[in-house]
């Protein structure tokens, strides 16, 4: 259970993080790095999707978003002035292979190479994820993660990145939130591809895992400097207290959680996921071995923690509640479990219409350690969105995103707790580094804690990245008053 020290409410100041607890942000490569057409890139099924009229907010696409491509030296520049000592960023895929396999494309691999040596220049820690959801299109026209040998053409590029890049990267995370690739590209239409097959969804839950398993063994061959291993998912904190909110949290834990983990960290799919979803699918894809090829030791599990969810069991007659935090655009991210409703929950809110529950991220984190307690965790992503407003100051222009610097305290505490009650958490990589495309919210959500102006791709240090220099600076967390 969570701590009882401390304020009730999270806002905690002064507390002191441990010398070896890593702390940095976290961007990914569609969402930031623009140049779609260049450097011999291919193209991925986020431009498909975007550049498909209705599937994104305003008609927006990844096609310059924060032209980092361009601009990564003054990006990383501005990382040092923050003091990060990680950044987690992510490595397109067709940019490394244009059409998914085959040959390496040098031009890609030269920009990635330039972006880790530019972070060991200024002491930064590079943790690179192989995959954050650009699958190249050809793959997804052979068949995309449903099909089996998209996980072996996965463990390619994880070779042929880690053979040219695996002598300087101290982390390598496999992929980003496999529960998105597989249920909201596959099952609920909401994430490219945009398809809506609660058996295909499945088969892509089995093989992001086998691909992992696979890429995890690539690495480990391929690298020279024994780097740390890590997937990272992002885990669903289940509430409820209906009378049937114990089944309803129980298959949502399967769907959700167990379906990656218990492959992952024990070798075996879970029974009651197997059960609730027979009408679905008969997991016919699992074959013999692959679940020893999915369960390889990794370093670090990477935690992604934005909100919590409140479940109970649909009557079946009265309107059913899907606040599950993702855009219902008609399909279902829930295979074989549509007769869960998930209700509004209490605020406040984040833009996202999220609820700020920080208490959630503390009890996931004691959850993980009770449920795997020789696993090491590092936090991957955490941060929220808000509608922030630029003010034009005699200092140049600012963002007092006090909403967020609230945010990032309270969670940090959470985290701080966690620590104290014996958890083994590696480190904190706050989410956003900068705003960003925003998948399929397009431009119209902010979580940067630097502020983009996608006009002029000016970046403003907003005041939450004072207060994350501050707590690099000091080890100790600065609180949430303004000044």
């Amino acid at each position: 259970m969570p701590s009882t020290t401390g304020s009730p409410d999270y806002r905690d100041a002064g507390l002191e993080f441990p010398p070896g607890f890593v702390i940095g942000s976290a961007t990914a490569s569609y969402q930031i790095e623009g140049a779609a057409r260049e450097g011999g890139r291919g193209p991925s099924i986020w431009d498909t999707f975007s550049h498909t009229p209705g599937k994104v907010w305003n008609g927006d696409t990844g096609d310059v978003a924060d032209d980092h491509y361009h601009r990564w030296e003054s990006d990383l520049d501005l990382m040092q002035e923050l003091g990060l000592q990680a950044y987690r960023f992510s490595i397109a895929w067709p940019r490394i292979q244009p059409t998914g396999s085959g040959a390496v494309n040098p031009q890609g691999v030269a920009f990635y190479s330039r972006l880790v040596d530019g972070l060991l220049e200024r002491g930064i820690r590079p943790i690179a994820t192989l995959y954050h959801w650009d699958l190249p299109q050809p793959l997804e026209d052979a068949g995309g993660w449903p099909a089996r040998d998209t996980a072996y053409r996965f463990a390619e590029y994880a070779a042929r990145t880690a053979e040219a890049l695996g002598d300087r990267v101290h982390t390598w995370t496999t992929l980003n939130e496999p529960w998105c690739s597989a249920y909201l590209g596959y099952g609920s239409g909401a994430h490219a591809p945009g398809r809506t097959d609660g058996a295909a969804a499945l088969a892509a839950v089995h093989h992001l895992n086998l691909g992992h398993g696979l890429a995890v063994q690539e690495v480990r061959r391929a690298a020279t400097n024994d780097p740390d291993l890590s997937i990272t998912l992002n885990f669903h904190v289940i509430r409820g207290d209906d009378s049937t909110s114990p089944e309803a949290r129980r298959r949502i834990d399967a769907l959700a959680n167990r379906a990656f983990t218990h492959p992952l960290l024990r070798g075996e799919y879970p029974k009651d996921l197997l059960e609730d979803t027979a009408g679905v699918t008969d997991w016919g894809f699992v074959r013999g071995g692959d679940l020893a090829q999915i369960n390889q030791r990794i370093d670090v599990l990477g935690v992604n923690y934005y909100s919590t969810v409140t479940v109970k069991m649909w009557d079946g007659a009265s309107p059913r509640a899907n606040n599950d935090g993702h855009k219902d655009v008609g399909g279902s991210p829930w295979p074989g479990s549509r007769e869960v409703e998930f209700e509004k929950q209490a605020g406040p809110y984040t833009a996202m219409g999220w609820n700020i529950a920080p208490d959630g991220l503390e009890e996931l984190l004691l959850s993980l350690k009770e449920q795997f307690p020789e696993q090491p965790l590092m936090i991957t992503e955490n941060g929220a969105a808000f509608e922030d407003r630029v003010t034009e100051t005699d200092a140049g222009r600012r963002v007092h995103d006090a909403e967020r610097v609230d945010y990032l305290n309270r969670h940090f505490t959470a985290a701080h707790r966690a620590l104290a009650q014996g958890v083994d958490l590696r480190g904190y990589q706050v989410w956003s580094l900068m705003d960003n495309f925003e998948w399929g919210y397009g431009y119209s959500k902010r979580f940067g804690i630097v502020r983009v102006d996608y006009d002029t791709q000016e970046r403003i240090l907003k005041d939450s990245a004072l207060w994350l220099q501050e707590l690099l600076a000091t080890r100790r967390t600065p609180g949430t008053s303004e000044g």
